[in-house]
């Protein structure tokens, strides 16, 4: 089932949701029909089928909540673990440079606790932990800041193409002499 927004039930509606399945299963028991336990508790005819085949394949626990699907695969301990390795740096895990992509956490998570995520997973992860994306501040050792300037006063207004001067009552869509 999708929801808007990306979201999903928190655990007070799980736990409503939960609740009108067990009235469905005492229903069930009552004899009733699906399409009398559906208008009575406002849900689906379908949803009444599926949890009445949940609870004759699974019993009570068949038609008990599993959680929420998005809940974390790690633990607390686990992400504490991760951001100090985090923190030690990529050259520590063996790659060849201090960059740390998205790829490469991924990577270390498999490694250190054999759980997989996705490179879009990793990132949800990193930002619901307070890392942010970096983007490097590198500039060039001989850069020249005073040269810079001089280039872009001087030398560009000169190499930029001027602007045609647009003469009076012509548009680029028509031709002289065309009226």
């Amino acid at each position: 089932m999708r929801y808007a927004q990306g979201g999903g039930l928190t655990d007070a509606e799980r736990t409503a949701r939960e609740r009108i399945r067990r009235q469905a299963v005492d229903r069930f028991e009552g004899g009733e029909k699906n399409r009398d336990i559906a208008a009575a508790l406002r849900v689906s005819v379908r949803s009444v089928a599926r949890w009445r085949r949940q609870r004759r394949e699974g019993g009570a626990a068949g038609i008990a909540s599993k959680g929420s699907p998005g809940r974390p695969k790690l633990s607390d301990a686990q992400i504490v673990r991760l951001e100090r390795e985090l923190e030690r740096g990529p050259l520590a895990h063996g790659w060849d440079d201090q960059r740390w992509t998205l790829a490469r956490v991924k990577t270390l998570i498999g490694r250190l606790f054999h759980v997989s995520y996705t490179v879009e997973g990793t990132w949800v992860l990193l930002k619901r932990h307070g890392w942010s994306w970096q983007q490097p501040a590198h500039r060039a050792i001989e850069r020249d800041d005073a040269a810079v300037e001089l280039w872009k006063k001087e030398t560009w207004p000169r190499a930029k193409a001027p602007r045609r001067p647009a003469r009076p009552g012509l548009s680029s869509r028509t031709k002289p002499g065309s009226r």
